[in-house]
């Protein structure tokens, strides 16, 4: 195997580091576009809240089926080749629905097919780009990027919803999809001449076992990976429950503009935007200070901050909209810290040659919390309101952030990465896999 390069002893990390960071930032900006672009298509062709809650659905459903599988293949394969491959994957399917835009011939079941495409290309790619940036830079530089990724999405939160609707203005639906090709082709090319550090792979599980038996020993050593770190297990179900109680609050919100404020499309927009501010200033905020020397604190600080802005935006009175938007704002900069701070803290704690399969571990367990969460709180909604949902959900991201400070296995999660990485690696076998 190839021996790891040290991130921490390369001063030139920040030039290859960012030329990728800087193309994946602008390929997000194509798909923000392309995906406005196709909800209003949706909803001017259809109208149909059920079209738009399928088309969010199936384009889950492929991280909670598939994520785990795909971390182990990520695990396995050169995270170079893959993001590449993944790239233009999503490229190709954005020509195909400009090509059918173009044409005039695109029906509501094209719309699921290329929901479902590209959520394939992204439970690749985003695994790869992350597992990847704790081999190119140095750790102590992890939380001030994550910094930077809260911060850009907060910027496409602002900036992507009236740019694209400027640019639906301007030019016709195939060249929208067309820009997205564009901007995957300028994330596609600093990965062809940029190197990414490899770590090493992980031996096979039994000498001489076939592709499906070293996929399927891979995605179980993913689970028990999390299942016999109590920390780590701890901070997945943390994340599973905050998913639970914070999607209905959010995906319910044109209903609180329109029953509780007695709002439209502005007031909508007005909070949406609140929350994409609060964003990039939370992102700006944890680039510039970097968490503390306990990423753990800011974490759940985050946590418990998120609940309170939640809470805010439940209990503010119908006549005091300003209230709400002020809320959304804070929550949406708590947001950001929470996840910065535990994005960066699993890139510092967890091997690298594992952390394909735990982000996407975890991150098909945060997905598949959505549509219960939904298929339980839409019928309560209808019962009882939709501030409640608020309420409920503000108050029990407080209670978790409080609890996570009080379970000894989350508050060294810090301390007790090394032990945990040895965990990882089987007995010796006489075949392995070699590194490329």
């Amino acid at each position: 195997m190839t021996k790891d390069t040290s991130p921490q002893e390369d001063r030139k990390w920040a030039l290859p580091f960012f030329t990728i960071w800087t193309g994946q930032a602008l390929s997000m900006l194509g798909s923000q576009l392309g995906q406005f672009a196709l909800v209003w298509w949706i909803t001017e062709t259809t109208g149909s809240a059920t079209v738009l809650a399928t088309a969010t659905l199936v384009a889950v459903l492929p991280n909670v089926v598939l994520g785990p599988v795909a971390g182990a293949l990520v695990d396995r394969w050169n995270r170079r080749r893959c993001m590449i491959v993944a790239d233009t994957f999503i490229a190709l399917v954005s020509l195909g629905l400009a090509v059918l835009f173009w044409r005039n011939a695109l029906q509501v079941w094209h719309i699921y097919v290329v929901m479902i495409a590209r959520a394939l290309g992204g439970i690749f790619h985003h695994p790869a780009m992350q597992a990847s940036t704790s081999l190119m830079a140095p750790k102590s530089q992890l939380p001030r990027i994550a910094g930077m990724n809260q911060t850009l999405f907060g910027a496409l939160n602002i900036v992507a919803p009236p740019l694209g609707a400027l640019f639906l203005s301007w030019m016709p639906l195939h060249m929208i999809m067309g820009i997205d090709v564009l901007t995957a082709v300028l994330a596609i090319a600093p990965l062809l001449f940029v190197a990414i550090p490899q770590p090493e792979r992980a031996p096979q599980a039994a000498p001489g076992a076939g592709p499906v038996a070293i996929l399927i020993g891979d995605v179980k050593a993913g689970f028990k990976y999390i299942w016999s770190w109590p920390g780590l297990l701890a901070v997945c179900v943390l994340a599973m429950f905050l998913n639970f109680f914070v999607s209905p609050a959010m995906e319910m919100m044109p209903l609180l503009v329109t029953n509780h404020f007695a709002g439209a499309a502005l007031q909508l927009g007005w909070l949406n935007s609140a929350w994409g501010i609060g964003l990039l200033t939370g992102g700006v905020a944890l680039t510039a200070w970097g968490g503390g020397r306990r990423r753990i604190v800011a974490g759940l600080l985050g946590i418990i901050g998120l609940g309170v802005g939640v809470l805010v935006v439940g209990f503010t009175p119908a006549t005091f909209f300003p209230l709400a938007v002020g809320g959304l704002f804070f929550g949406g900069a708590m947001n950001a810290l929470c996840n910065g701070s535990f994005n960066a803290l699993v890139q510092q704690v967890v091997a690298p040659e594992v952390q394909g399969r735990v982000f996407t571990v975890i991150g098909s367990l945060c997905a598949a919390m959505m549509p219960l969460s939904m298929a339980i709180t839409g019928p309560l909604a209808d019962a009882i309101g939709v501030r409640p949902l608020y309420w409920i959900g503000g108050l029990a991201q407080i209670i978790l952030g409080i609890a996570g400070f009080l379970i000894p296995a989350i508050m060294d999660l810090e301390n007790n990465h090394q032990v945990a990485s040895v965990a990882l690696r089987p007995a010796p076998v006489a075949v392995e896999v070699s590194a490329e």
